[in-house]
């Protein structure tokens, strides 16, 4: 069974373990169901509620402090754990906004974690820029489709 014939389950699955610890992109899902004709209101909410637990169990590792978890598990590296705390505690707890970012928001999440920040100023602030993600991976699709 694909993810994709779980429809918008599937895409919060989809969505979640593209934030943890599976490099998976929750974009092709999202891309695939919105083919098919499944409502794009529906589709951002999925992915962001998804997008945003993920996301949050970053946190959540990062807040029990255990950097041998977060190596093992998240195979980021001490000194990148260190590094994106540095940059988070710099910015302040709204920093998780931009734990949508490719590449790097895994090391936002965890860091945010590390750090003890406020979880829901994190929550909020990360919600909202996987919510925005979506919209613009939304529109943007529609726009190709059109």
């Amino acid at each position: 069974m694909d993810l994709l014939s779980l429809g918008y389950w599937g895409l919060g699955i989809a969505a979640f373990l593209a934030a943890t610890v599976l490099p998976f992109s929750s974009e092709a899902v999202f891309t695939g169901l919105l083919l098919a004709d499944y409502d794009p209101f529906w589709l951002v909410v999925w992915a962001t509620v998804g997008n945003t637990l993920g996301g949050m169990t970053c946190y959540l590792l990062g807040f029990l402090g255990k950097i041998e978890w977060i190596e093992r598990w998240l195979k980021i590296p001490q000194e990148k754990a260190e590094k994106w705390k540095t940059k988070v505690h710099k910015y302040g707890d709204g920093f998780a906004f931009f734990s949508f970012l490719p590449g790097v928001g895994d090391f936002i999440a965890v860091a945010a974690g590390l750090l003890r920040c406020k979880w829901w100023i994190v929550f909020v602030s990360m919600a909202l820029g996987k919510l925005a993600r979506y919209v613009v991976w939304m529109y943007g699709n529609e726009m190709i489709m059109q």
